[in-house]
């Protein structure tokens, strides 16, 4: 086992796996399993740094509701996990305020959570507005607000919950495997394009459920493309790609 190394390569050397780590060292494997998570963007905030854990969530941070009871709650985050969670805090919360940066939620939440939230009178919904300041003592106290019209508007809260996206950090496999858009692996039925297998796959067979379009590595958790962010998921998946690693290995 080896600990407290960062990886900074991933290489295909015959039927090898190869990792390189940043002191210069490598280690190979037959097979790899890359279970790296993802680093969540901060709120770009005056002040939410000092308040992260003490007003400032990120993630839903459901232990936190019934502190929510009859007060009011904002929401930043305009894609479908920052709409659940304003759904959920609506049954706790006085009001429940989700902040949304873009000009409307249709390009990035699913209709039928549109209509629920439009449904709950105690939700409301401020497109075109950003969060610009935190303040409070030992706890927040207040938040700054801008709208479309560029005008400042503060506002009284103690619980602020963000929902601003996760980067995973993947530059370091640019060139080996897969990835989309946004740099999360692409895996199994994601690799097939018109039912043909990518590009260089020799097997007689297509990629596993969680393998990537390098045999012989598999990728688990938030780091995967269209992986389900939940650490349920997420262990989920890394028992799956434990028995697919075996899978492969008897292959060989």
């Amino acid at each position: 086992m080896l600990t407290a190394r960062k990886v900074t390569a991933l290489e295909a050397r015959g039927p090898a796996r190869v990792v390189h780590f940043a002191d210069g060292g490598s280690i190979a494997a037959h097979a790899v399993v890359l279970a790296t998570g993802v680093s969540y963007r901060t709120l770009p905030a005056n002040g939410a740094d000092s308040f992260t854990g003490r007003g400032v969530y990120y993630g839903s941070a459901l232990t936190e509701a019934e502190a929510c009871a009859d007060q009011d709650v904002f929401v930043v985050g305009g894609a479908n996990s920052a709409g659940q969670s304003a759904v959920f805090f609506s049954r706790h919360a006085r009001c429940v305020t989700l902040l949304v940066r873009g000009p409307s939620l249709e390009a990035s939440m699913s209709h039928y959570l549109i209509q629920q939230l439009a449904d709950l009178p105690n939700v409301v919904v401020r497109t075109g507005t950003t969060v610009t300041a935190v303040r409070g003592g030992d706890h927040l106290e207040e938040i700054d607000l801008v709208g479309p019209d560029g005008a400042v508007h503060t506002a009284k809260t103690s619980h602020l919950f963000v929902f601003i996206g996760a980067e995973p950090r993947t530059d370091w496999l640019d060139g080996v495997l897969d990835r989309d858009d946004h740099g999360f692996v692409l895996t199994g039925p994601e690799l097939l394009v018109d039912g043909e297998r990518p590009p260089g796959w020799r097997l007689q067979r297509d990629p596993y459920f969680l393998e990537s379009g390098l045999p012989g590595v598999f990728v688990a958790g938030d780091v995967r493309a269209q992986s389900v962010k939940r650490v349920a998921s997420a262990v989920g998946e890394g028992a799956m790609a434990v028995t697919l690693v075996h899978r492969y290995l008897e292959e060989r």
